[in-house]
């Protein structure tokens, strides 16, 4: 299991639910939540065989900002 973190501008609830759809089609997320109350809005996933990249470009698709945090 890899956990990837990602800085968000997924600053309301409402915005998660617009999401949910996007992370449920990814094989391989088993768990995602936002940190809201986070300055950077932090989208942190778990999964298995998914890439950085792979949900930075759903995201980004989609029209919301996404990058990868670096350790």
């Amino acid at each position: 299991m890899e956990i990837l973190i990602f800085k968000t501008n997924l600053d309301q609830p409402v915005l998660r639910q617009r999401i949910a759809p996007f992370m449920q089609s990814i094989p391989g997320i088993k768990r995602w939540n936002i940190d809201m109350d986070d300055c950077d809005n932090v989208l942190r996933i778990e999964a298995e065989m998914v890439t950085p990249r792979t949900i930075e470009t759903l995201l980004q698709q989609a029209g919301y900002f996404c990058e990868e945090l670096k350790d």
